[in-house]
């Protein structure tokens, strides 16, 4: 078998995995970056616990989530930021044509949302387009089109958010990026910094995440500073 074809088997392989319905459940729950146990995931699932273990067992098979032990549970996370962005795009493709999909999506998780580890929704492109209104952010020319590079006006507000440019830029991932927003069908920040800033919001309580939910709310300090530092109104 040549490359390509093993390429295009192990693709199919890795699709058919995530195809399965209850297992597209138990990977979109994981989507907020909280693991979570087989009996939870069951539930998410609605199938039997034992149904459960053979779906997370494919899973792991085909290395869409691990697994960490403690003690007497097993908790499952998605296996990495790529997973994610698998998941994120394949929900922008799902929603590209006319089944409805996006009016039937909780507003609550159009308006804000974790996508894995940094901010989503529709104060996720606000804060994407304002970054690069203020000048905080530019195109990356040296890099893939939809990657950036922070202005030194960037980096000075950044860090007064508590957010370390340098320590950032130097993580063994991507920067920062244009992630396609799958609600809104326009780009929020993802890479290393998108995730620096949405630890920084939540350690300053702008916005806080709802319990087991991929949700995000805007706290009335949130608002507050995102209405001085960003101009944006929520």
């Amino acid at each position: 078998m040549d490359a390509k074809a093993s390429g295009e088997t192990a693709a199919s392989k890795i699709a058919a995995a995530i195809g399965e319905p209850a297992r597209a459940r138990m990977l979109y729950s994981l989507m907020d970056g909280h693991a979570r146990t087989s009996t939870e995931l069951a539930a998410v699932a609605e199938v039997s616990s034992s149904t459960a273990s053979v779906h997370l067992g494919r899973l792991k098979q085909e290395r869409l989530v691990s697994v960490q032990v403690q003690g007497k549970h097993h908790y499952y996370g998605l296996a990495g930021r790529d997973v994610a962005k698998v998941l994120e795009g394949l929900n922008v493709l799902a929603g590209s044509g006319h089944n409805g999909l996006q009016p039937r999506t909780p507003s609550r998780l159009r308006a804000a949302r974790t996508c894995y580890d940094h901010l989503a929704g529709a104060v996720g492109v606000l804060l994407h387009d304002r970054m690069h209104a203020l000048g905080w952010l530019r195109a990356d020319a040296a890099e893939d089109e939809s990657d950036y590079e922070v202005t030194l006006t960037g980096a000075r507000a950044l860090e007064l958010l508590g957010i370390d440019v340098e320590a950032t830029r130097a993580l063994r991932r991507r920067f920062v990026y244009g992630c396609l927003d799958w609600s809104e069908r326009r780009p929020h920040l993802g890479g290393a910094l998108a995730a620096a800033l949405l630890k920084a919001v939540l350690k300053r309580r702008w916005v806080a995440q709802e319990p087991d939910c991929r949700a995000i709310e805007v706290t009335r300090i949130g608002r507050r500073e995102l209405s001085a530092r960003f101009g944006i109104e929520i």
